[in-house]
């Protein structure tokens, strides 16, 4: 979830993806409960819910569990959850960006905080790393669906702004207000997605080598791992050697 061209590779470290499968369907469970919550419980109805529910079914997150997800945001009962982003850099200053949906702040912050204290960063002001992006659509697909030439065809005709591809996914950007079109013409010519979302993505990369890696992929994880935070993206560039040397 993060965004830059390295980030695959380490998310798909060996066994990073089935420690982190449950944890994955909680924050797909709430983020459909927001989009519910935000618009009508009705996919057909309601853009960001149907983004949500797709990105959950291109998981293989269960039916029943995405039934439950939307009924929750109607229930009497039903949490309310703030939308919070953080702003920090990493080791070799990199710059991070954090999104979180929380229903305490204060823990939340507090949280995020100390997470990048003890792997190495620190955090910082609202702006103080997000002009360092630029806000994107982005949908994702497995690298099975085509060749880098049939894609980027695909990716031209539907009106996207870039592609970028490497041994397991083809990663498609567009403008931030072109996503909903772009995702539909591309699923004309291409199938489902695994993803489609908005996103933070670098408008440079910052390399980062040797044991500084080790520490930024600390970080990486830990943020991942905290039960408010949806998404990390990050400005940094890493050798795949170097991940494996120094945080495999």
């Amino acid at each position: 979830m993060a965004g830059h061209s390295k980030f695959k590779n380490i998310m798909h470290r060996k066994g990073r993806q089935d420690s982190m499968r449950s944890k994955l369907f909680s924050k797909l469970s709430r983020e459909i409960t927001v989009a519910a919550k935000s618009g009508l419980p009705d996919p057909t109805m309601n853009a960001r819910l149907r983004l949500a529910v797709a990105n959950a079914k291109a998981e293989s997150m269960p039916k029943d569990n995405i039934d439950r997800a939307i009924k929750k945001a109607s229930g009497a009962d039903a949490e309310t959850y703030d939308e919070v982003r953080y702003e920090g850099f990493g080791p070799g200053g990199v710059g991070v960006i954090v999104e979180a949906l929380t229903d305490n702040r204060n823990r939340s912050a507090a949280n995020v905080r100390a997470i990048f204290a003890k792997n190495g960063g620190n955090l910082g002001e609202t702006g103080s790393v997000s002009f360092m992006f630029d806000r994107v659509g982005q949908i994702v697909y497995a690298a099975a669906v085509g060749s880098e030439d049939k894609v980027m065809e695909a990716a031209i005709e539907a009106g996207a702004q870039d592609v970028e591809s490497d041994e397991e996914t083809h990663t498609i950007f567009t403008a931030f207000e072109d996503l909903s079109d772009v995702a539909q013409a591309l699923e004309a010519a291409l199938g489902e997605p695994k993803s489609t979302a908005i996103a933070w993505r670098p408008k440079t990369l910052t390399p980062v080598e040797g044991e500084p890696v080790g520490t930024l992929m600390k970080l990486i994880d830990a943020l991942e791992e905290d039960d408010d935070v949806q998404n990390v993206y990050g400005n940094y560039d890493v050798s795949d050697e170097d991940v494996e040397k120094y945080a495999g």
